[in-house]
């Protein structure tokens, strides 16, 4: 399983799960676009590639989940897949993501902000579990 969705009184709550840090931030991403819409349904028409660097894994994903929601509203990107990710024990973060114009799909929801809220990622003992809150 790459995700789930928990109940939550206001906003979208998930669980994403990787066997490595890296994965785990990858369905992520795909936790918080499928909100939108089936991310496996979208065409990988554009690329993009980001880069951040915080002090923390989960200042981290709160940044790399903030820069895609800068995509989604500026440059219109619709994420299909993580195509590549690595991040370091320095808690830097490459990737290259692979995605269409969002408008080119009828959105089901809308993605206001991640949130700091219930945020944690822990190691497990099949790889690692984030837990993300996003404002709809």
């Amino acid at each position: 399983m790459q995700y789930k969705y928990i109940s939550h009184t206001a906003d979208v709550k998930f669980k994403a799960f990787g066997r490595n840090i890296d994965a785990v931030f990858s369905n992520s991403a795909l936790a918080m676009f499928n909100i939108l819409g089936p991310t496996n349904k979208v065409k990988s028409t554009k690329t993009k590639k980001i880069k951040v660097k915080t002090k923390s894994y989960e200042q981290l994903l709160y940044d790399f989940l903030q820069e895609l929601l800068f995509l989604l509203d500026t440059e219109h990107f619709f994420l299909h897949k993580v195509k590549q990710i690595k991040i370091t024990n320095d808690f830097e973060l490459t990737a290259t993501l692979e995605g269409d114009n969002c408008n080119n799909y009828e959105l089901k929801s809308d993605i206001k902000a991640v949130t700091y809220s219930d945020m944690e990622i822990k190691k497990t003992k099949s790889g690692y579990e984030a837990t993300v809150v996003v404002d709809t």
